[in-house]
């Protein structure tokens, strides 16, 4: 089954009245009753990265960005692998963790 992937938040941060940085939310989605996995992937994403300099976008007004344009910015394969494991950790192989006895009866 496919992993459905959605845009659930995208949090403008404005200077001039042009966006300098987003806070961005996906929801991500796979499987369906037994095997149904969810989890949200959160990144904020300056124009220029503080630390290194690099520009992920050039500052535009909030009504200027398309879905397409935002979406672009996001993380996506970090996220999609982070989401694998996640994934592959709960619903494929999930821990095979020790299961309470409460009927244990203490020995006299």
């Amino acid at each position: 089954m496919a992993v459905t992937k959605t845009l659930t938040g995208a949090l403008p941060f404005n200077k001039d009245s042009k966006v300098q940085q987003w806070d961005f939310a996906m929801k991500y989605e796979k499987g369906a009753d037994a095997t149904y996995y969810t989890s949200i992937m959160r990144a904020s994403i300056p124009a220029i990265d503080p630390v290194t300099g690099e520009v992920n976008f050039t500052p535009k007004a909030e009504g200027e960005w398309t879905l397409a344009q935002l979406t672009a910015l996001c993380p996506i394969s970090a996220w999609d692998d982070t989401f694998a494991i996640q994934y592959d950790s709960v619903i494929t192989n999930p821990p095979d963790n020790p299961v309470p006895d409460p009927n244990y009866v203490i020995p006299s």
